[in-house]
């Protein structure tokens, strides 16, 4: 049963069993998937790998990116940098975008 798939691929009553053999591990039965499988990794020695977690910003947050982008558009227009100007012009774009994905999520 060892090493023959990675964790992540046994399920939540293989891992508890696994859980169980090792001294190490205590509560391994009222563990959750993930932090069963954090805990196998320190108590084998296997690095383990950190997600790093997404920044939620809210949609009052993105809406002031944009007033601030769009007003660095408009003197970047006036001084004539077309590259930039379509840079942030795209940027801007995304940002909307964003806001509505997130509005529609608490809606």
């Amino acid at each position: 049963m060892e090493n023959e798939k990675p964790l992540e691929k046994y399920t939540v009553k293989e891992l508890k069993a696994m859980a169980l053999e090792m001294e190490e591990i205590t509560g391994g039965s009222a563990m959750k998937k993930d932090e069963l499988i954090d805990a196998i990794k320190k108590a084998k020695g296997i690095p383990v790998k950190k997600v790093k977690e997404k920044s939620v910003e809210s949609v009052v947050e993105l809406k002031k990116m944009i007033k601030e982008l769009k007003s660095k558009m408009g003197e970047l227009r006036a001084s004539g940098n077309r590259s930039r100007t379509d840079f942030l012009r795209k940027r801007i774009s995304r940002l909307k975008k964003k806001t509505r994905r997130l509005a529609g999520k608490t809606a």
